[in-house]
C-alpha cells in the first residue's frame, strides 16, 4: 500500500508544529505515512513499538526518536500500557543558524540518523532533563501566545538541535558542516528573506542559483516544506503587515512594495495567509472564522 502523506496547515510562514504529551491509542494512529517536516518525538510514558525506515524499534519512557523529512513511518502503541509521548514538526529552514558560518549543521543530528538508519536516541538523564524542559518551553510559549512566542519557540528549538547534535555527534563539533542544503539555496533563501518583493519567479532563482528549475523547486521543497511561490508570498505578507500597522501607506502602494503585481492578488493572498482582510488588518481586526 502506498504510505499516506501528512498535509499540514497553519500559518506557511511559521512552519512549526508541536503534539504536546499527548496519548497515543492503537485504533487512532496513522497507516505508513511520511512528510516533508523533520520530526522529533520523545516518549514521556507507555510502551511501544516505532517502525522508521524498514526498521522496527522499541519505544520506552525517555526515548528520542529522529525521523528526517520523506521517511516512511508508523507508530504502535502498547493497548494495555499506551505511549504518552511529545512529536515536533518543522521544516529545515526554519532551524536554520541566524549567523551560519561553516562551522554547524542545526541538522546534523537528522543527517547521521538518515545515513546510519540508527532514528532512536537513549538520552542520560542529564540531557533527557535537558529535552523535557525545552519541549515544555516550547508548549509554554506557543501557549501563552506572548509577543515575540514565536520566535522563543524557534530559539528553543535551535537550542534541542544544538544538544542533541553535540550528544551524537561530539567529534564534529567545531568541525566545518554543509549547513542547510547546498550553498545556492543557502544564498537564495537569504536573497529571499532579504527582499521578497524583488525575488522573482522560479526560472529566474532557478538560474541565479545554476540549477535547473525542476532540480531547485524539488531541493528548495525538500528543505522548506513549501513550493517557492508559497515561501515567497509568505515573506511578502510579512513585510506587508509591518508597512501596513507601521506606515501611512495606501494599501494599493503596500502591496505594490510588496512586489504583488495587482491588488486583487494581493488581497487574496494576504487574507489566504491571514484570514482577514489588508484593510482590516490594519484596523487591528481579528481573523475570520
Amino acid at each position: 500500500m502506498k504510505p499516506f502523506r501528512k498535509p499540514f496547515f497553519g500559518d506557511p510562514s511559521f512552519p512549526f508544529e508541536m503534539v504536546h504529551r499527548a496519548t497515543k491509542y492503537p485504533q487512532f494512529e496513522l497507516p505508513d505515512h511520511l512528510h516533508d517536516r523533520c520530526e522529533i518525538v520523545y516518549v514521556h510514558s507507555g510502551r511501544g513499538t516505532f517502525f522508521i525506515d524498514d526498521t522496527l524499534y522499541e519505544k520506552a519512557p525517555g526515548d528520542l526518536f529522529l525521523i528526517p523529512g520523506g521517511t516512511i513511518h508508523r507508530a504502535f502503541p502498547d493497548a494495555a500500557d499506551p505511549i504518552v509521548s511529545t512529536a515536533v514538526f518543522f521544516a529545515p529552514a526554519f532551524a536554520e543558524a541566524a549567523v551560519p558560518d561553516g562551522s554547524y549543521a542545526p541538522l546534523g543530528c537528522f543527517e547521521e540518523a538518515r545515513r546510519a538508519r540508527r532514528c532512536r536516541l537513549v538520552p542520560p538523564e542529564p540531557l533527557k532533563a535537558q529535552i523535557e524542559a525545552l519541549l515544555e518551553e516550547m508548549h509554554e510559549e506557543l501557549t501563552a501566545a506572548r509577543p515575540g512566542c514565536r520566535e522563543a519557540v524557534r530559539l528553543a528549538l535551535c537550542r534541542l538541535l544544538l544538544l542533541l547534535n553535540r550528544h551524537l555527534l561530539p567529534e564534529r563539533d567545531g568541525a566545518p558542516g554543509s549547513g542547510i542544503g547546498p550553498a545556492w539555496l543557502r544564498e537564495a533563501l537569504r536573497t529571499i528573506d532579504a527582499k521578497p518583493e524583488a525575488a522573482g519567479s522560479l526560472s529566474e532563482l532557478a538560474a541565479r542559483a545554476g540549477v535547473s528549475a525542476a532540480h531547485f523547486a524539488r531541493v528548495f521543497k525538500q528543505h522548506t516544506g513549501m513550493n517557492v511561490t508559497d515561501f515567497v508570498n509568505a515573506k511578502r505578507i510579512l513585510m506587508a503587515k509591518e508597512l501596513l500597522r507601521g506606515t501611512d501607506s495606501s494599501v494599493g502602494a503596500v502591496a505594490e512594495r510588496c512586489g504583488f503585481d495587482s491588488l486583487p492578488h494581493f488581497h487574496r493572498v494576504f487574507k489566504a495567509l491571514t484570514g482577514m482582510t489588508p484593510g482590516a488588518f490594519r484596523r487591528g481586526g481579528k481573523p475570520e472564522s
